[in-house]
């Protein structure tokens, strides 16, 4: 019988590889079954089902807070149901995305802008994630990241459309189709922001730009920080000595903890705006609280505030004496953001041993000047809106104003950092000549053997 068994079966002999086969016969080749024509590849999902997930989570952690904050008060003391909490909360996100309210007191379009930013993190992520979805991850596409912003924008904007009609149904007016429309470029854009930076397309527009104009920008976002920096704690100096107005202003409204509790959170979610109104009183234009109203470092005329803490902190005339001094914050900002930028490029010519010539170093130092006032009057233009009809129709910065005088302060400021500090740093080493002299280190010649004398 033959020794070979399913259990035993035949051993190859000895010296020879178990699959080495006799000579002719080729070995057949691995059958790998062909992707189907129009099947997505494996490992990436398909566009449209990636960006509905990514802006439906979005919109549910955007909104969520919203809810807890505004439904906080109502359900505390009885005073609403949880349908109505659920729609008050849709009302204040459609509000923090810029979409205005018709209430019976007026239109109310003045939107957080610390709800605002969470949207807008939470859109750029989402940029991100659809992008690493479709398999655009560091893919270099343009179009993929174009692709995936559009996409995004559209989920985004049907679920406004449908926060729109819900609150309309029992609430204040809403306009579906601004809600859509507002949603569709808000979604767009902050998810461009994400798909850029996944795909790789924002580092290759950075490697072609020129350098005045990558160090310009640079410059100016550094400068417009700085600016809103100085106005954060101007804001939070101004509202510390008026704590005790704004404690008592809280506590009128005798809501219970919670309800307090609420209207404490609403103050924090419009505390962003109050930065944005105090870089704006220190760059000169300042800002109003209702019509004929102003609020700047020469004058303050206001009337009758509605008991709002945020606004306890209001300066109560034009600045004297040491308070004078807040009006060279901008120049201060902007003279660092250039000192920044001369410093980095003087660092980088010494590595390469070059020198760095008046017109590289001061070009982006005046460029830095328009991008400020393009990030601050961009700001202004958010944190205003109104609180209703009739004096409270016009609150916060005239746009046009803020960023005009931030680009000249900033781009005044930036050039005076730049030029002192080149002026003030150490001579350079001499840089190296591209054709060095040909006299200059000549190699010394052999000379030949002596001769039999």
């Amino acid at each position: 019988m033959s020794p070979v068994t399913p259990d035993q079966p035949r051993r190859p002999a000895a010296g020879v590889a178990a699959d080495t086969r006799p000579p002719g016969r080729a070995r057949s080749a691995s059958r790998v079954p062909a992707a189907r024509s129009g099947e997505t590849p494996r490992g990436r999902a398909p566009l449209p089902v990636a960006a509905g997930v990514a802006a439906g989570w979005a919109a549910l952690t955007s909104w969520l807070p919203v809810t807890v904050v505004l439904g906080l008060a109502q359900l505390s003391e009885d005073a609403g149901s949880l349908s109505g909490a659920l729609r008050t909360g849709l009302a204040g996100w459609l509000l923090g995305h810029g979409v205005p309210l018709e209430t019976a007191a007026g239109p109310l379009g003045l939107a957080p802008l610390a709800l605002a930013a969470l949207a807008v993190w939470r859109l750029t992520r989402a940029g991100v994630h659809v992008s690493r979805a479709i398999g655009a991850r560091a893919g270099r596409s343009p179009r993929q990241a174009l692709a995936v912003a559009v996409a995004v924008g559209i989920g985004y904007a049907l679920l406004g459309a449908l926060a729109a009609i819900v609150v309309g149904a029992g609430g204040p007016r809403v306009s579906p189709v601004r809600a859509a429309v507002t949603f569709a470029v808000f979604g767009a854009l902050s998810a461009l922001v994400g798909a850029l930076r996944t795909t790789g397309v924002s580092v290759l527009l950075a490697r072609r730009s020129p350098p005045p104009l990558r160090d310009g920008v640079r410059t100016g976002l550094v400068a417009g920080l700085l600016l809103l920096g100085a106005g954060a704690g101007a804001a939070g100096l101004s509202v510390a000595t008026g704590g005790g107005d704004a404690a008592d202003m809280i506590g009128a409204y005798r809501t219970g903890v919670a309800g307090q509790a609420g209207i404490t959170l609403v103050s924090l979610a419009y505390a962003p705006n109050a930065t944005v109104w105090s870089a704006a009183y220190l760059l000169g234009p300042g800002f109003a609280v209702g019509t004929d109203t102003a609020v700047r470092t020469s004058e303050v005329s206001v009337g009758a505030l509605p008991a709002v803490p945020l606004l306890a902190g209001l300066p109560r005339g034009p600045v004297d004496g040491l308070g004078a001094g807040l009006l060279a914050v901008p120049v201060l900002a902007g003279m660092a953001a250039g000192w920044l930028l001369a410093r980095r490029l003087l660092r980088v010519a010494a590595e390469d041993r070059v020198v760095v010539g008046w017109g590289p170093l001061l070009a982006p130092a005046a460029l830095a000047g328009p991008v400020a006032g393009l990030l601050l009057g961009a700001a202004a233009a958010a944190s205003g809106g109104s609180l209703g009809g009739g004096r409270l129709a016009e609150v916060g910065p005239v746009p046009w104003q803020v960023a005009g005088m931030a680009a000249v302060v900033v781009a005044a400021g930036a050039l005076l950092g730049a030029a002192g500090t080149k002026l003030l740093a150490r001579p350079a080493a001499p840089a190296r000549s591209a054709h060095p002299d040909p006299g200059a280190h000549r190699p010394a010649v052999p000379r030949p053997p002596a001769g039999p004398r």
